[in-house]
């Protein structure tokens, strides 16, 4: 599966994930963008039901990375924008070359495994799991007594 995407991605615009252009500004009939949205919605759910079917029930020595994963979801572009602002991609054209495209890939899968870690989360958590208890508080609503006119 992961080599099919990997074939299939340079001939598909990401437009149609991004749900941003229409079928005709892809450069497609009218009548495309229906049912391209619905097979790309198809498997998105198939994908998603073999992560789930994947996924142990049982706690294992990854549970900890799967507690942590709201680190690696909000963290995880920063180090992608920095890359493009100081022009690390322009300057390594050859990281869009099949061997580039596996070593980016093994690279940012140790990176965001590193960002779910316990350390980080904890160091982060005043960042990415605020204390919103201040918005949820009882008292913070004064109770509805009779009106004055």
């Amino acid at each position: 599966m992961l080599g099919l995407a990997y074939w299939v991605a340079p001939d598909v615009p990401l437009g149609w994930f991004y749900r941003s252009d229409s079928a005709q500004e892809l450069g497609m009939p009218w009548w495309t963008g229906v049912p391209v949205t619905l097979v790309i919605f198809a498997l998105g759910v198939l994908l998603t039901a073999g992560f789930l079917a994947w996924t142990p029930r049982r706690r294992t020595w990854f549970t900890a990375l799967g507690v942590g994963t709201i680190c690696g979801y909000l963290l995880h572009g920063l180090p992608l924008k920095a890359a493009e602002y100081t022009g690390f991609f322009e300057a390594n054209a050859w990281l869009s070359e099949p061997a580039g495209e596996i070593l980016l890939t093994l690279v940012t899968t140790v990176m965001v495994t590193l960002l779910c870690t316990p350390l980080v989360r904890r160091a982060l958590r005043w960042a990415t799991e605020p204390d919103m208890e201040w918005a949820f508080r009882r008292d913070a609503v004064p109770p509805e007594g009779p009106r004055s006119p």
